[in-house]
């Protein structure tokens, strides 16, 4: 635990890149968390993820990174709301990216990274983007591994949600 609190603490003011599918659930959640159970691509997380989540984000001074890719990615996910839902969920969803700070690295030059043939443009950007600038949050065991092996600072969200931070 002690381990963790340490990386989260020397990113603080830096910031954090949460990834597409945590990033999903927090606007699912902040939009309306009784859907976070019920909607198809946020049903595998509880209420008390998208509360301890949005802990975490508190927790960086409003510093939180993203990329055009990421954010596609969450509204082509979000995009499986049903209509009356979807309407009002993109207007919140407008809302909420005036908080994120977005970075853009082209996809050719994304798709010439070494990581771009095992990862694909979204996590290869995310990749290319962070290395010594900021932490990484993602339930994507796969990329968390890649990314510690090359010493790039990841969290798996799964960790994190077992510790009792008591």
């Amino acid at each position: 635990m002690n381990h963790f609190k340490e990386i989260i603490n020397n990113y603080r003011n830096k910031g954090i890149l949460i990834d597409s599918n945590l990033l999903l659930l927090y606007f699912i959640g902040k939009y309306n968390y009784s859907l976070i159970q019920r909607f198809k691509r946020t049903q595998k997380y509880v209420i008390e993820d998208y509360l301890f989540l949005t802990s975490v984000i508190e927790f960086f001074t409003k510093r939180i990174i993203t990329t055009p890719n990421i954010l596609t990615e969450v509204s082509n996910l979000s995009g499986n709301l049903e209509n009356e839902l979807k309407t009002r969920y993109f207007s919140e969803f407008a809302k909420q990216l005036e908080l994120l700070s977005e970075f853009y690295t082209p996809s050719q030059d994304i798709s010439k990274l070494e990581h771009f043939k095992n990862y694909g443009l979204t996590d290869s950007g995310v990749i290319n983007l962070v290395r010594g600038k900021y932490l990484v949050l993602s339930d994507d065991l796969p990329l968390v591994s890649y990314l510690q092996s090359k010493y790039i600072d990841a969290i798996n969200f799964n960790h994190l949600r077992t510790i009792n931070w008591d």
